[in-house]
């Protein structure tokens, strides 16, 4: 398990990042501590969580960073109940000094794997700072007794080291070019695919899309690549990207010869497919004809899926991305009851609850179609594929760096002053970029 602390001005901007979750259904408020439960059956809001903490930020005005944001990340391939979770959540607290502080948790399930965020204080009610000293040392002791406590996956010091899994882009974040090339350039590397369908549907979960580029210029053909930062509807935003500039890993040579290898492999430990398989299988007969608590199984066994569907509503794709073994599996490729048919007469006339990430081109086949991987959908889709097992992108709330980690947890909370709503509302819509100001040319030579 990786635990990832941050301290941060911002109450309301570390509960708003945690609500719009919560709202989009990637996240629950899983439980609170010396937090004031809301009466009868409403929810829980922004409004009536921050009255809990209140007091404790108003009894020292003095500690800069008073808020204190925590996620907790076990390995994809540990199902963690809820109950143990609770449980998790508590002993962690406890051993770092914050039992008796008011905290609340929520569940999250955006990133194929299931994780918790805990947002609390470091201020006692005594107005009190509480020391941060040595915080990653014993934060990362306290997770290695955990892990021996409730028998989880050993995180490895490579694992403490590169962080948590990639971070989605966040166009408004800066340096695009570097947050593409952190996301790009591992997937390409590491992640098995055999198909080019099966690689947009990796990348569309970070919000990034690949189209092929074909065309003849100076009387030679050519054929390549470029990508895209996407927005949190699958829209393509900000200038596209030739794959030369992130390394010869993100052409279409390397990746057709990525392809070959990863189909070899998959031939190879056809334990793997076969173990996907079966928790897909589990996860339907579960669910039955829910969508919704479908997509929430595979979620909690480190599994997301990209369903494609066309503008009438019908599902024609479906991808299976195993986050636990980086493997990405068409439907059709485990068995013909993971077809894209069976999908869409499973869920007829249910659009799912998931945002959606990719698009497809214009002109272009869809993902999947090319290859032969999956159903035709009968016309060319304008609608967009839903996913689930996927990042948000919140504008400001989710400035990601391409250093693998989780960002969310690292810079949410500087953002916005204490108590302040986000510019633009929740969402935090970015501000227009200011335009650069052109230099004066100088001039050279004698002056008369």
């Amino acid at each position: 398990m990786i635990a990832k602390i941050s301290h941060g001005s911002s109450l309301y901007g570390v509960l708003s990042y945690n609500q719009l979750k919560v709202d989009g259904l990637h996240a629950d408020v899983l439980f609170g501590n010396r937090i004031i439960e809301p009466q009868g059956d409403n929810p829980y809001t922004i409004e009536h969580i921050s009255r809990s903490f209140g007091d404790y930020l108003t009894a020292n005005r003095k500690t800069e960073k008073p808020v204190l944001h925590i996620s907790l990340n076990p390995d994809p391939k540990d199902c963690v109940s809820e109950e143990r979770f609770i449980k998790l959540a508590e002993e962690y607290m406890r051993r770092m000094g914050f039992g008796d502080q008011p905290y609340i948790v929520y569940r999250h399930n955006d990133i194929g794997r299931e994780h918790l965020h805990v947002v609390s204080v470091r201020v006692d009610e005594t107005g009190r700072a509480i020391s941060d000293s040595y915080e990653h040392e014993r934060s990362m002791k306290v997770c290695r007794e955990l892990e021996q406590l409730f028998s989880l996956t050993p995180a490895t010091k490579k694992q403490w080291k590169e962080g948590l899994p990639l971070s989605p882009v966040d166009y408004g974040g800066g340096n695009l070019k570097g947050q593409l090339a952190g996301v790009i350039r591992p997937i390409a590397r590491e992640w098995r695919f055999q198909s080019l369908g099966e690689y947009r549907a990796v990348l569309s979960l970070y919000g990034i899309t690949v189209d092929e580029v074909k065309g003849e210029y100076g009387g030679r053909e050519y054929h390549g690549l470029s990508y895209s930062a996407t927005d949190k509807e699958g829209n393509k935003v900000g200038k596209p990207f030739k794959a030369s500039v992130f390394g010869k890993e993100a052409g279409i040579d390397a990746l057709e010869k990525r392809m070959q290898v990863s189909s070899a492999w998959v031939r190879k430990h056809k334990d793997i497919a076969a173990r996907t398989a079966t928790r897909i299988a589990a996860a339907m007969q579960t669910a039955g004809h829910d969508r919704t608590l479908f997509e929430r199984e595979l979620l909690r066994q480190g599994i997301g899926v990209v369903f494609r569907q066309n503008e009438a509503g019908r599902i024609y794709g479906a991808t299976f991305i195993d986050h636990a073994d980086k493997t990405v599996f068409n439907g059709s490729r485990l068995g013909k009851e993971f077809s894209a048919g069976v999908f869409n007469d499973l869920f007829a006339g249910q659009d799912g609850t998931q945002p959606v990430r990719q698009q497809v081109a214009e002109g272009e086949f869809p993902a999947g179609v090319r290859h032969g991987q999956e159903e035709s959908p009968g016309e060319y889709p304008a609608r967009q594929p839903g996913h689930s097992g996927i990042p948000e992108w919140q504008g400001r709330d989710t400035a990601c760096q391409p250093d693998h980690r989780d960002s969310t947890a690292e810079n949410v909370a500087d953002a916005f002053s204490l108590f302040t709503p986000l510019p633009g509302g929740a969402s935090g819509d970015q501000p227009a970029p200011q335009q650069r100001k052109r230099k004066k040319k100088r001039r050279y030579g004698r002056q008369q």
